[in-house]
């Protein structure tokens, strides 16, 4: 096992701290760093793609659970894939998909691992459907603060404390998740252009009520700069796994091979440095919202995709998060429930009046809630997006959104986040005195911790 002393940040890249980090490569050794840990506590990490401070553990140990990286067990007789907490999705989907199986919950980015993905109860664009991780994990292995392995299956309260518990119950050592058969590797796309907030909201909804359409890969591409009458205007993409009869010969042989480069190839672009004012100014990100929207199709479905290209897009981009600057980014996701458009309304008018520098804000919709007590989705209108940290007013700014939010019924995603107030946090999630209660009679030594966690006192 090795062991050093780092600074770590979150994909955002802003408040770094400093931990000693430990890469276990056995169960035991993980006990271990468990059982000897310092009266600043443990935390699990995986790939670092959580865009705040969820982990990380400022003067305390980390474990970098990438060492445990084994797929046990793909049974495809039940549809199920046992591996340990630290294989990658991207992996797991160049394993899954020659075998005709695909992830049941596919988040925006592959290069986060099993673990964080439950501790994080991640969703897809299929939400409506699918619903979030949790609900296709049939058990998991959990490191407590004793020291002891417990298996652990939904239903319980530790089971729904532990998905979307952003790793402060125990580690993640292994899971058994429930995988989705397909026809094939490919993605049917289908784009249409949305000329406003509205029209994009409807458009969604037509979706839906489309015979199959919860189960589809539903998201939009919204323009947070554009004002007045164009104000929400956006991209709604909707993709479905292709079936065998619409591939072209061509395309049934790509899909008998896949290529590596489809799930974690070399990547094709080249590093990008932290240039002082990043890249996505104001007036740059203006122009690249306009091209964007212009070049998007009025309405065209059929187009194949890999999954990767489909899913990932920008995996292909290493170092992403530099493009907002050096002082990083920070993002902003929420969501708010149906009959509350009016509050998705007046948050998107406000950056927009701004004049908010945000390129790739994604809306979706989410269907019924998870059972995971500090899950984010719940049933309503999602939106994500990433701003420049040295941006003046951020955090003033932010802080009004939330009031916004909360007074409309919502929640930010703590998993994403990395400046919500404590009290704000505890307003949106009604659970969070049970998950507390539960962490105490668990955990009474505070063995679990995190900045995300001192922060916001969960």
């Amino acid at each position: 096992m090795s062991v050093d002393t780092v600074s770590l940040t979150g994909w955002g890249r802003t408040a770094p701290t400093t931990a000693v980090r430990f890469r276990p490569r056995t169960y035991e050794e993980a006990a271990a760093v468990v059982r000897g840990r310092g009266p600043r506590g443990a935390i699990a990490r995986g790939l670092g793609r959580a865009p705040g401070d969820a982990a990380q553990n400022a003067g305390g140990s980390v474990l970098d659970m990438t060492g445990l990286d084994r797929v046990r067990a793909l049974d495809q007789g039940a549809g199920t894939v046992r591996c340990d907490a630290g294989v990658s999705l991207e992996r797991l989907l160049r394993i899954l998909l020659p075998h005709g199986w695909f992830l049941p919950v596919v988040p925006g980015t592959g290069r986060i691992t099993v673990g964080g993905a439950i501790a994080s109860d991640v969703h897809g664009r299929d939400h409506p459907g699918a619903g979030s991780l949790a609900r296709h994990v049939d058990a998991l292995e959990l490191l407590t603060a004793d020291g002891e392995v417990r298996t652990v299956t939904p239903g319980t309260a530790l089971f729904d404390a532990t998905t979307g518990g952003l790793g402060l119950t125990g580690v993640i050592l292994s899971a058994t998740l429930r995988l989705k058969r397909v026809a094939t590797p490919l993605i049917s796309v289908s784009t249409e252009r949305a000329t406003d907030l509205d029209d994009l909201l409807a458009r969604f909804t037509a979706v839906g009520d489309r015979p199959g359409g919860p189960q589809s890969y539903a998201s939009a591409w919204i323009d947070l700069l554009a004002r007045g009458r164009a104000a929400g205007r956006g991209v709604l993409t909707q993709g479905e796994h292709a079936p065998p009869s619409v591939l072209s010969a061509h395309a049934q042989r790509t899909m008998r091979a896949p290529r590596t480069a489809e799930y974690g190839g070399r990547d094709p672009w080249p590093a990008l440095p932290a240039l002082p004012g990043g890249l996505l100014g104001r007036t740059s990100a203006a122009l690249l919202n306009e091209i964007r929207y212009r070049g998007a199709p009025r309405s065209r479905t059929g187009e194949l995709r890999t999954a990767a290209a489909f899913f990932h897009p920008l995996d292909a981009l290493p170092d992403a998060n530099r493009l907002h600057g050096r002082a990083g980014l920070v993002r902003y996701r929420f969501t708010v429930g149906y009959g509350q458009e009016e509050a998705l309304h007046r948050v998107v008018r406000r950056i927009s009046a701004r004049r908010c520098p945000a390129f790739g804000a994604t809306l979706q919709r989410f269907g019924a809630p998870s059972p995971g007590w500090l899950s984010f989705p719940a049933p309503g209108w999602t939106l994500a997006l990433d701003l420049p940290a040295a941006l003046p007013g951020l955090a003033r700014f932010l802080d009004g959104l939330d009031a916004e939010v909360a007074a409309a019924g919502g929640r930010v995603c703590l998993a994403q986040d990395s400046r919500t107030r404590a009290e704000t946090a505890a307003a949106m999630y009604p659970r969070l005195g049970a998950f507390r209660e539960l962490r105490a009679e668990l955990d009474p030594t505070d063995a679990f911790r995190s900045d995300l966690a001192r922060r916001l006192g969960l």
